[in-house]
């Protein structure tokens, strides 16, 4: 696979977006939004999207100059129209708000409507930790791919959370965590890459095991820790949804097949200063010494070393920094046309 720079990386995004008449700032703050998704690992939620957003720029499923605005604020809330905006202009929008919130009132809780998929969940779970914040997101996922537990109707999504706690010298604990047992962009990226998923990704409405991804609208994803997975799906759902008058259950627009229609995604992020429950340096040394807590616990027979969540995607981005980012063979063949439907240069081209 060839790789590519986070900086040239940045810069294409936001050629594409600028050619499909997205605003310069507006494209530069996406495009470094779905850069850090890819340094991140998360490959499925990165640049693999653009030709997609790209498509419903283009039908006018996504509005290009949103008027993203506060429609409800007391204290330490506030309600955000997206405006059917490029959904990571209208959650930065948010995050932004929430932390401003917090630095005021020691927490800030904002809930989005008529928003758009954004990008990984820990894109903005991890905003508030630049000003001493513990950051949370929630997101009604942007298809239902997951059933109540025990049915067969496509009324839930995967439905992610992301916690993000600062520590002192450790890298941050970073959870990102769908509540399908793998979020549906894996099984795209799969399709994409002509692999196979694992056993117990996703299973066909007759109960049958399903690891072919270009047969995934044959069933369904299965929910994490079985009923214990379903019910935080249905909650988080409440949560970034309906409390925000955005789209849930049978309202939830299919992204993925449907790139003209409004998709209300809902979405919330709360900042918490930690300031304001004690002092933050002695805060994140005592996180530090959970962290290390975490690594000296002993193994079970064939497990090199205990993690915490986050650890991983903080290797990838250490690699990828310093080595660039891989771009499959698949992917690269679908970007370059993107990039000749649009006139622009070209990945791998010259700036």
């Amino acid at each position: 696979m060839q790789t590519v720079t986070a900086d040239s990386l940045t810069r294409f995004i936001r050629r594409c977006l600028v050619a499909v008449d997205l605003p310069e700032q507006d494209a530069q703050i996406v495009a470094e939004l779905m850069t850090e998704a890819d340094l991140n690992g998360s490959d499925g939620h990165g640049v693999f999207r653009l030709p997609q957003y790209i498509k419903r720029v283009k039908t006018s499923g996504i509005n290009i100059k949103p008027n993203i605005r506060v429609v409800k604020d007391k204290g330490a809330m506030a309600l955000v129209d997206g405006d059917d905006g490029m959904g990571h202009l209208v959650m930065h929008r948010g995050t932004e708000i929430a932390i401003g919130k917090a630095a005021e009132h020691g927490v800030g809780w904002v809930g989005i409507r008529h928003g758009n998929h954004a990008g990984p969940a820990a894109l903005y779970a991890k905003m508030p930790m630049r000003h001493d914040m513990i950051g949370i997101y929630i997101a009604v996922g942007s298809a239902n791919h997951l059933p109540p537990w025990g049915g067969t109707e496509l009324l839930l999504s995967t439905n992610p959370i992301a916690v993000a706690v600062p520590a002192a010298e450790e890298p941050p604990i970073v959870l990102d965590m769908a509540t399908t047992v793998a979020a549906y962009g894996k099984v795209k990226t799969a399709a994409q890459r002509g692999e196979q998923m694992p056993v117990g990704w996703m299973m066909d409405k007759f109960g049958n095991a399903l690891t072919d991804p270009t047969r995934a609208a044959e069933g369904f994803l299965l929910p994490i820790g079985g009923a214990k997975g379903y019910g935080l799906a249905l909650m988080f759902g409440l949560l970034a949804g309906t409390l925000n008058g955005a789209a849930f259950g049978r309202e939830v627009v299919d992204f993925n097949a449907d790139s003209r229609s409004p998709t209300n995604t809902g979405q919330m992020v709360a900042a918490v200063s930690i300031e304001a429950f004690m002092d933050v340096e002695e805060f994140k040394r005592k996180v530090d010494a959970v962290i290390r807590s975490m690594h000296a616990s002993p193994t079970l027979p064939g497990v090199d070393n205990v993690r915490v969540p986050g650890e991983r995607s903080h290797m990838i981005r250490v690699d990828r920094e310093q080595n660039g980012i891989p771009i499959h063979p698949g992917l690269e063949e679908k970007l370059a046309e993107l990039s000749r439907q649009l006139g622009t240069k070209g990945l791998f081209e010259s700036p």
